[in-house]
């Protein structure tokens, strides 16, 4: 029997946002239960929320500017700004789906269920956090108000991944840290590989 196929959009992408930033455990029952197909994921959450990133990394960069260490501020050039935003959105897509892999190789490792299609999901909708943090840099302490939410992703998905993956709950902090831990080396890579480019 063919099950209904289920996107963002029939429920809305602020009410996912919502509930998976603050119920995050009932969300992830709700999550785990739709067949979404990787293309509707995408264009419906993961480029929308990546492409919020972007402009935050934009506004960051070319009008509010970075603080140095010697006490003034720092703007990009608008051009630069866009092309380092740009680059920020695909790397995001791109690192989005490298995570998902990572979440999937290591199911099996912590007693769950290797399915690429809930490891991706599980790999957006933990994101979200972070990707909402974004817009915290913005303001004074951004970057301390931005790790925070980062963490609070980390949170996310450790209580998304036993749902997700069905992991034992017992080790679902070994593999949230074993998640994060390969998340960032990803990151750290990207983040070389684009300053090549930029």
């Amino acid at each position: 029997m063919d099950h209904p196929t289920i996107s963002v959009s029939d429920f809305g992408l602020a009410t996912r946002i919502r509930n998976i930033v603050l119920a995050p455990k009932s969300e992830w029952r709700v999550i785990q239960a739709e067949p979404t197909p990787v293309s509707r994921l995408y264009s419906g959450y993961v480029m929308p929320m990546a492409a919020f990133a972007s402009v935050m990394s934009f506004l960051r960069l070319s009008v509010v500017g970075v603080e140095v260490p010697s006490g003034g501020t720092v703007r990009a050039a608008v051009a630069s700004g866009l092309a380092t935003s740009l680059l920020t959105f695909l790397i995001s897509l791109a690192g989005l789906y490298l995570v998902g892999l990572v979440i999937n190789s290591l199911a099996s490792a912590f007693g769950g269920r290797p399915d690429r299609r809930q490891a991706l999901k599980t790999a957006a909708y933990a994101l979200t956090p972070a990707w909402l943090g974004t817009a915290l840099s913005l303001l004074p302490m951004g970057n301390l108000l931005q790790f925070l939410a980062g963490l609070y992703g980390v949170y996310v998905l450790y209580v998304g991944l036993p749902i997700m993956m069905q992991a034992k709950e017992d080790g679902a902090g070994g593999y949230a840290s074993s998640v994060v831990a390969c998340a960032v080396g990803v990151g750290i890579l990207f983040g070389l590989g684009a300053a090549t480019l930029v």
